[in-house]
């Protein structure tokens, strides 16, 4: 199989797949959900509260940095990590766009 045509959709399905990709894992949920609650940057609580180890939150941290929806930033020794608010609003945009689209059925199969 080839590669994703993802020049025959517009930008922002591609915008959207690329951000419901790399939010399609419980670990990344749970990262955010994490900094959400934390209502501030983090460094280095993460492998303490997920029990995963240091390399699989490093990878996970990856993919959610590489859509934006987080940002880091050094601190000595430590990278703290927490929500870009700018990416947050557009990926909240871009789904309430998506699911508004539906607007039910009277008849369905």
């Amino acid at each position: 199989m080839g590669l994703t045509k993802t020049e025959i959709f517009t930008e922002q399905q591609n915008s959207l797949a690329s951000s419901l990709k790399a939010l399609a894992h419980p670990a990344r949920v749970a990262i955010l959900q994490y900094l959400i609650k934390q209502n501030a940057c983090i460094c280095n609580d993460l492998v303490e509260e997920l029990g995963l180890a240091q390399a699989t939150i490093s990878q996970h941290l990856k993919e959610l940095k590489a859509i934006g929806i987080i940002k880091g930033s050094i601190e000595g020794t430590s990278v703290c990590y927490c929500i870009d608010e700018v990416v947050w609003k557009k990926i909240k945009a871009d789904l309430n766009s998506f699911f508004i689209e539906y607007d039910g059925v009277e008849k369905c199969c």
